[in-house]
Order: structure tokens, then sequence, then C-alpha cells
């Protein structure tokens, strides 16, 4: 009975292949009212039986006849060349004696991102939003739609997925990511291109089962930190969830991947920078491209142990410098309850990540992404002075600055008092340290930041004493 069980947990993610036509099958991803990406070489896949001389016709190019066929396992792979038109298009399959055996319909083309990570970027539209005051109006005619990749693990990689294309509206947009929405509204308002949104999250996870076994492979180090987790509510074996969420939608055409995790991994939050690193090659090289990766520094919350948040936040902030082609958006102020690991401030989120996306994937400088971080500090008799990336002044939206701490000879942390400078830089000093070593701003679980530039983006964490 066991192994029957198992047999048919086994089948059910094939069940839809085999319904959709007694030869031919396409991957989910690939159906009507799909996104595809624009003016790019986009990947097609399927099954069908050997012997098909297959035939791929696209309406934006009906005069174009691409032949293919599949291999010993009754798989194929084309590549058809997508217009800069929007659509919406057409893709038609002739099989055996040219017979037409699939239609997809309605295809948009645009803009394509995946969209990943845990409970934040999971946290929905039937969840309370507190930026979004006209929700019903936001999510009314915009050109976005989104695939959502349903929650599974797998001990392989896999071939499909249960999840369809949705055009998004207030009725079908309610258990979507309310962040992954707002980037994809983002690029739609100052693009006027289609967006595809492809969702694929799970509440409560680490890093670790995201990973594709090839990074652990190449990686030894990383296969011995990840068997540091514990068990939890979610799935922790290596690579499962990258096998059954992931892989099946890896060789789908994409502009690039927003993440938003962390949360799950503060407990070891020294590991994080190399088990995201992992992540972000093994993505990258199974769908072979350098793909842009931007994500979201964790917010504060006064729930992590010792200094887990803020350790984790730094090792988020150091994959600036570890990696190329990625880029992080600072959320501390977005926070109206610090007891509360969800914040409800969603809307915002998204856009910040949407402005990374225009300024460093699509070339709109007049975008300013960057939050102001540390760039340098000196130590002048008992202060500290402060430089940061920040272009202009920085702004104390409290009545005092908050926050800081210098350090001493001998490593100790004490609350510090800070001035704005003239020409843009922080005074720091404390009554208590005659002979400061070092300087931190918000560098603990739970602050949120009082300073900003000139674009309302908020000074990052950061320490100068990590050894």
């Amino acid at each position: 009975m066991k192994r029957f069980v198992y047999l048919i947990l086994f089948l059910l993610p094939f069940v839809d292949v085999l319904s959709q036509n007694e030869e031919f099958a396409l991957p989910s991803i690939i159906s009507d009212h799909a996104v595809m990406q624009r003016n790019a070489e986009v990947k097609l896949w399927g099954w069908c039986p050997g012997t098909w001389d297959l035939k791929i016709v696209c309406s934006w190019n009906p005069t174009d006849t691409i032949h293919t066929s599949s291999n010993e396992y009754c798989k194929w792979e084309s590549y058809i060349h997508t217009p800069s038109e929007s659509g919406p298009f057409q893709i038609r399959f002739y099989g055996w004696d040219n017979k037409l055996v699939k239609t997809v319909d309605d295809i948009l083309i645009g803009e394509t991102w995946l969209c990943s990570g845990q409970s934040n970027m999971e946290y929905c539209f039937m969840w309370r939003v507190d930026d979004a005051k006209n929700v019903k109006e936001d999510l009314t005619g915009k050109s976005i739609r989104f695939f959502k990749v349903s929650k599974a693990t797998s001990e392989y990689p896999q071939d499909q997925i249960a999840g369809k294309w949705e055009i998004c509206s207030p009725e079908t947009c309610q258990n979507f990511s309310v962040v992954a929405y707002y980037f994809g509204y983002r690029l739609n308002e100052k693009l006027n291109v289609p967006v595809g949104l492809i969702g694929s999250y799970w509440g409560g996870t680490s890093i670790e089962p995201w990973i594709p076994d090839s990074s652990y492979k190449l990686e030894n180090s990383l296969y011995q930190k990840a068997h540091k987790q514990s068990l939890g509510w979610t799935p922790i074996a290596p690579s499962s969830i990258y096998n059954a969420m992931i892989s099946p939608i890896i060789n789908y055409t994409i502009a690039g991947v927003i993440w938003y995790q962390g949360e799950g991994n503060n407990e070891r939050a020294a590991d994080y920078g190399d088990l995201f690193g992992g992540l972000i090659k093994g993505w990258r090289n199974a769908n072979r491209h350098f793909l842009p990766f931007y994500y979201v520094q964790i917010a504060p919350w006064n729930g992590y142990s010792a200094q887990n948040g803020a350790c984790l936040r730094e090792q988020q902030s150091n994959m600036l410098t570890r990696m190329t082609n990625v880029g992080m958006v600072t959320i501390g102020d977005l926070v109206n309850d610090i007891s509360d690991i969800h914040p409800a401030l969603k809307k915002e989120v998204g856009f910040r990540l949407g402005n990374m996306a225009l300024y460093e994937k699509y070339n709109h400088k007049e975008v300013n992404p960057f939050s102001p971080m540390l760039k340098s500090f000196k130590i002048k008799g008992n202060k500290v002075v402060v430089t940061t990336t920040a272009i202009g002044k920085l702004v104390c939206k409290g009545k005092t600055i908050q926050h800081f701490e210098v350090v001493d000879e001998t490593g100790k942390c004490y609350p510090a008092q800070a001035k704005l400078l003239h020409d843009g830089l922080i005074s720091v000093s404390s009554n208590d340290v005659m002979k400061p070593k070092g300087v931190r701003y918000c560098f603990s679980n739970d602050a949120v930041p009082d300073l900003f530039d000139i674009n309302g983006l908020p000074l990052a964490p950061f320490r100068t004493d990590c050894k």
C-alpha cells in the first residue's frame, strides 16, 4: 500500500501534461496568457513522439516555420525570436501529417521576472497592506500577468509544475505576492510594456532548499553548511524546493530575479553570504544567462536572538562587493511594528525593487535606487567622522539622530551622539569613549533608521569593527 501511495505522488505532476494531448504536451509555464521576454531568443520545450517533424509557427512571423524533433526521451526543445511589439499573439504547433496539435493563445511580449523567497515575498493581497490606498485601482487595467508556482518538493529535478498564467485583476490577484506585483507595476508604468511575474515562494523556508545540487557539488563547504539546519515547519533538505519549484521553470527566458529571503537563516547568519552566492551562481548557470539578482535586505524585528538580524543584514550588504550584477534595496524604514516579522508596508518595497531594475537593467538613470551606505570613517580625537555614499546632505527625520554607537579599543560598544556636519559628514562621539576605534549605525535586530538622503532612502546599517 505504501509503495502505491508513493507511485501516485510521483505521477501527480504529470497528470496535467498527459491530459493536454495523448501525444503532445507543453510545460504549464508555456500556456495561454503567458508573457514572453521581448526581443529575445526564447526557449520552447515539450514532449512528442520521436517520429514527428514538429512544426512551430508564431503569429508575429507566420512565414517562418521552425522545425524540430524530440530525443530518445520524447522531449524536444527549440528557440524562437520574439518581437518588440506587445501582441497579443499565438503560437501553433503542428505534429504528425502536419496536423495542428496545440495552440497557445493570448501571448503578450514584454518583460518577465522570477520573484522568489519566503513569507515576505509570499505576503499577498488578502493580508493587510498599509501603504496601498487604492488597491482595486492599482490592480485594474494593467498589462501585468502572473504565474504562481504551487508549493512542492522533490529529491530530483522535475520537468513539470502545477500552475497557470493569470491576467491580473482585483479578483485573480488576491493570493499573489504584493511585493512582486508592485515591482511589476513599477516596470509596466515606466517601460509601458507588458510584465510577466513568475511567483515561486514559500513562507518560512531557509535558503538551503532553494540552492541547486550543482552548487553543492562545486563547493563542498556549502553542503556542510546546509546540514547545520534543524527540522522545522518547512522543508530543509538541500535542493528539495529548487528541484520542484525552480528547475521546471529555469529554462523559461526571463529578464532577471527578485529575491526576498533571509529571515529563515538568521540563526546561521555567518554562512548566509556563501549560501546566497551559491544560489545566485547555480540559478545563473542553470538558466545559461547572467541574470540580474535584486534582493531585499531583511527588515528590523525584535524577535531575533543575539544580533542575528543585524549580522544577516551585514551578510546581505557584503554581497554587493562579492558578486556582480546584483542589487540590494534597504527597507529598514518601512516597518510600522518592530514586533511583526511581516511589515505591512509592502507597496514601497516592490517600488524600490522596481527602481533598482529600472536603473540597472533598463538604463533609467533618472531614477536613483541606491540607499546611502558607509563609504569611509576617520578617527579625530574622541570623535569618529563618517562619510557616506549619499549625494548631498543627509536629513534626520527625528528630533535627534538615533542608533549610533562608538567602539572602544576593547571592542565594547557605547551609545553615541551624532551630528550632521555642513559638508555632509557625520560626527559621532560618546562621553564614555575617549579613544574610539570604530562606529556602528543601526547595527541591532530592530533599529529603525532615521537618516535619509534627498531621494527619501534610508542610510543602510553598518559597522566598521567586523572581524
